[in-house]
């Protein structure tokens, strides 16, 4: 089955509209969206090689676009549901402690979870939460995930055939270690955030 699924997933990776899904997947994927964008990007960069940087671009884009939607969920949801909840729960002191941390280090906390398989959109939903200043969440939101999607885009460029032959004959492997990267990322982001 996880074969057949690959299979699926290479063939769609060359369509002529796959670019469009792509950044709309990616805007899905940083505000609500729970699975990782480059289930579909990695396919894509392995279907058309010299596009690597085109799709990282592209990807990067629609992240920042889709973190400024979680960004708003964040911001205009608090109060009408997140504020009453903590104070139901008399959690209010913990959430003025968590904002203070985030006030002073959020623009590290928005490329730590930009950059690593801490899920973005968690960062982004927080970010709004704590309404850590736009222009710092924007900024560290294109370097994080630039960095990140560039590196991929090189990663493949550089070493392709050799990543795509490890992947193709363990792809069991490479599934289950995906899953445990996905979830240990929203572990570390809810014992960190």
């Amino acid at each position: 089955m996880l074969q057949r699924l690959y299979d699926r997933t290479m063939q769609l990776a060359g369509h002529r509209h796959a670019i469009w899904w792509l950044f709309a997947l990616s805007v899905a994927e940083a505000s609500f969206f729970p699975i990782p964008i480059e289930a579909m990007l990695l396919p894509m960069m392995f279907a058309a090689p010299r596009k690597c940087w085109l799709y990282a671009g592209v990807v990067t884009a629609g992240t920042v676009i889709g973190g400024l939607g979680g960004y708003a969920i964040g911001a205009l949801l608090y109060d009408t549901v997140g504020e009453p909840l903590l104070a139901f729960y008399g959690h209010e002191d913990a959430y003025e402690h968590f904002a203070g941390l985030y006030g002073e280090w959020g623009a590290w906390i928005v490329f730590a979870g930009g950059f690593t398989p801490i899920p973005f959109k968690v960062v982004t939903i927080a970010s709004g939460v704590v309404h850590l200043d736009l222009v710092t969440f924007v900024i560290a939101s294109i370097v994080s995930r630039g960095l990140r999607f560039a590196f991929e885009a090189a990663l493949l460029t550089w070493f392709g055939p050799p990543i795509r032959s490890f992947i193709e004959k363990r792809l069991a492997l490479v599934a289950t270690v995906s899953f445990v990267i996905a979830i240990a990322g929203f572990a570390a982001a809810k014992w960190l955030l």
